[in-house]
C-alpha cells in the first residue's frame, strides 16, 4: 500500500529540504516524484542541470528497497555517489572500476537492504549474475539515465542500452523512469518502445535558460576576440573556454596567461592528479578560467560560471546546449559566446567523414551538425531556434541574444527559396541537399542523368549563384521548417512551404553568411 498522496507529498518535501536543501520543487519535479513514488512509470525530458537526478533519487528514498540507476557515465557515478553520501544518503555503485571484493560488499549491502541508491553500468546490469541478484534484492525502482542512448538516432548510441528491454520483462511490477536531456521525436519513440513506456506519462521541462545570453560571431582572430570579450564583459569572472584539440587548449591557456588572465588547461592527456587539481581550483577559487576539451564539465556543479566560450564548433546542438548550460546555474546573467568560420565547418565535416563510425551513425551526426550550423547562421532569434530544436516553441523573440540585440543585415532570397523548394518537389521530395544543388546549378552528374532530372524545368535555373549560396539557402529552409529531412536525410517540402511558394511569404537570409570571401573582418566599435 502506498501512503496517501498528502502524506507522501509531506515526506517528499521534508526530504527535499533536509537532504538537498531546496525549499520547494521546481517545475514538473514534484509531479514526477509523486508519479514514480506511487509506483508509476515515467518518461522525463529535462535539460542537464535542471534537477534531473532528483526525479529518481527522491522516489528511491520514499519507496521501500533500493533505487537502481542505470548510467553509462562511469566517471560521473563516483561523483554522484560521493555527493549523495555526503548528504547522508546510502549510495553505492557497481562498475568495472571496483575490485571483486569491493563489488561483493556492494552486492551484500544491496541484499541486506542497506542501500537507498545503487548506480550500475548497463553492461554490468545485463550480466545474468546481476539480474539474478536483483530478483533476490528489495528493489524500489529502475531509473534509466541518459535514456537517449537506446536510440540509433541519439547522439550517443550504446548498443547495450537496447537490451534494457529485459527490465520490463523480468521486473514488470517495478516502476521504470527513463530520463534524458535529448528529446527529438525519433529518439523519444525509441525510448518508449525499448523500455516499454508507451503508456507512461511524459514530463517535459522547459529547456529555456533565460539568463543566458547567446552570441555567435564569425572568426577573425579568435584569441584576440576572446581576450577582448573577457576583458570588456567578464573581467575577474569564472568561465570555461571550449576548444576542439588538446593542442589548442594548451595554446589558448598559455596565451591568456601571458595576457595576465588566470587561465588553466584541462584535457584527457593530463594525469588525474593534474586534472583534479584544475577542478579543485576552478570550484574553490574565484575568477579562474578553464580552457578545456569537452572532457571538462561532466558533473561539475559550479553555480557561478559567468560565461562559456566556444573557440571551435561543438558537434551538435545537444553538445552546445549541454556545454553552454554550465553557465549561470545560479540564474544570474551569463553569456554563451562562440566564434566560428568556414574553416571550422570544413574541419568538423572532414572529421565526421573520416571517422570509423558506421554509415548510419555518420548520417545522424551530419544532420546534427547541419542543425548546429543552421543555428549559427540564424537570422532570427537564436533562443527560438535552439528551443525549437528541442521541440519547444517560444512565441516571442527573446530579446537576450545577439540577433535580437543587434539584428543582422539580411537579403531577400525569396526567389531562390522558391527555386529550391520547386526543385525539391519536382524531384519527388526525397533527395539530399547535394543532389538538389546539382540540379539547380545544371550539373549533369551520373545521378542527375540517371534520374532524368536534367529534363526538369528547374534544371540549371540557379546558375547565376554558386554552390555555397544554394547550400546556405537549403540549410536555412531546413532550419526554418520549410523543408524537413527524412531518416536518410532526403529533403521534403513541408506544408509550411506553401507560404513561400504560393502566399507571398518572404525568405530573408543573413548577409554575413553569404559573402563570397572566406572570413571577413568584423571591426569592434
Amino acid at each position: 500500500m502506498t501512503a496517501a498522496p498528502a502524506a507522501l507529498h509531506d515526506r517528499a518535501l521534508h526530504l527535499l529540504q533536509t537532504i538537498w536543501g531546496y525549499p520547494a520543487f521546481r517545475g514538473v519535479q514534484g509531479e514526477i516524484v509523486q508519479q514514480v513514488a506511487e509506483g508509476g512509470n515515467a518518461l522525463v525530458l529535462m535539460p542537464t542541470g535542471g534537477g534531473k537526478s532528483l526525479c529518481y533519487q527522491l522516489p528511491s528514498l520514499l519507496r521501500p528497497g533500493t533505487g537502481i540507476v542505470v548510467s553509462p557515465l562511469i566517471a560521473l557515478m563516483k561523483d554522484q555517489v560521493d555527493t549523495l553520501r555526503q548528504n547522508g544518503v546510502r549510495a553505492a555503485f557497481l562498475n568495472s572500476t571496483l575490485l571483486p571484493h569491493e563489488a561483493r560488499e556492494v552486492e551484500d549491502a544491496l541484499l541486506r537492504g542497506d542501500l537507498d541508491l545503487l548506480y550500475v553500468a548497463p553492461e554490468r546490469l545485463l550480466m545474468p549474475r546481476t539480474l539474478d541478484l536483483l530478483e533476490r534484492a528489495p528493489v524500489a525502482l529502475f531509473a534509466i539515465d541518459e535514456a537517449h542512448c537506446v536510440s540509433q538516432w541519439g547522439h550517443d548510441f550504446r548498443p547495450e542500452y537496447q537490451q534494457l528491454s529485459v527490465l520490463a520483462e523480468r521486473f514488470p511490477e517495478l516502476p521504470r523512469v527513463a530520463l534524458t536531456a535529448t528529446a527529438d521525436e525519433r529518439t523519444r519513440a525509441d525510448i518508449k518502445s525499448v523500455l516499454r513506456l508507451e503508456d507512461a506519462p511524459q514530463f517535459v521541462s522547459s529547456f529555456d535558460r533565460p539568463n543566458i545570453q547567446y552570441r555567435v560571431g564569425l572568426k577573425d582572430s579568435p584569441k584576440t576576440q576572446l581576450l577582448h570579450f573577457i576583458r570588456e564583459e567578464h573581467p575577474g569572472d569564472a568561465g570555461i573556454v571550449y576548444c576542439l584539440s588538446r593542442k589548442s587548449v594548451e595554446e589558448t591557456a598559455k596565451w591568456l596567461q601571458a595576457q595576465g588572465i588566470d587561465a588553466l588547461a584541462y584535457h584527457a592527456g593530463l594525469s588525474s592528479t593534474e586534472r583534479n587539481n584544475v577542478q579543485e581550483r576552478f570550484l574553490n577559487e574565484e575568477g579562474v578560467i578553464v580552457c578545456a576539451t569537452v572532457a571538462f564539465g561532466m558533473g561539475i556543479d559550479k553555480p557561478n560560471v559567468r560565461f562559456v566560450a566556444h573557440l571551435d564548433l561543438p558537434k551538435s546542438m545537444e553538445g552546445y546546449y549541454q556545454e553552454t548550460g554550465r553557465a549561470g546555474r545560479d540564474g544570474l546573467p551569463s553569456t554563451a559566446w562562440m566564434v566560428y568560420g568556414l574553416s571550422d565547418v570544413v574541419n568538423v565535416r572532414r572529421m565526421l567523414a573520416q571517422s570509423d563510425a558506421p554509415e548510419e551513425v555518420k548520417r545522424v551526426e551530419a544532420s546534427k551538425l547541419d542543425a548546429l550550423l543552421t543555428y549559427c547562421e540564424a537570422a532570427t532569434c537564436r533562443r527560438q531556434v535552439l528551443l525549437h530544436y528541442f521541440g519547444e516553441e517560444l512565441s516571442e523573440p527573446c530579446g537576450n541574444c545577439d540577433v535580437c540585440l543587434n539584428p543582422p543585415r539580411v537579403r531577400d532570397l525569396t526567389r531562390e527559396a522558391q527555386m529550391a523548394l520547386s526543385a525539391t518537389i519536382r524531384t519527388g521530395n526525397r533527395f539530399g541537399a547535394a543532389h538538389l544543388t546539382d540540379v539547380l546549378l545544371g550539373r549533369e552528374t551520373d545521378k542527375v542523368l540517371a534520374q532524368g532530372h536534367h529534363q526538369l524545368p528547374t534544371f540549371g535555373v540557379g546558375k547565376e549563384h554558386d554552390e555555397k549560396l544554394w547550400r546556405s539557402v537549403l540549410r536555412q529552409l531546413v532550419s526554418l521548417g520549410y523543408l524537413s529531412a527524412d531518416d536518410h536525410f532526403g529533403l521534403r517540402a513541408t506544408g509550411k512551404s506553401r507560404g513561400i511558394l504560393k502566399e507571398g511569404q518572404k525568405l530573408l537570409l543573413r548577409e554575413d553568411t553569404l559573402l563570397p570571401g572566406l572570413e571577413h573582418h568584423h571591426h569592434h566599435h
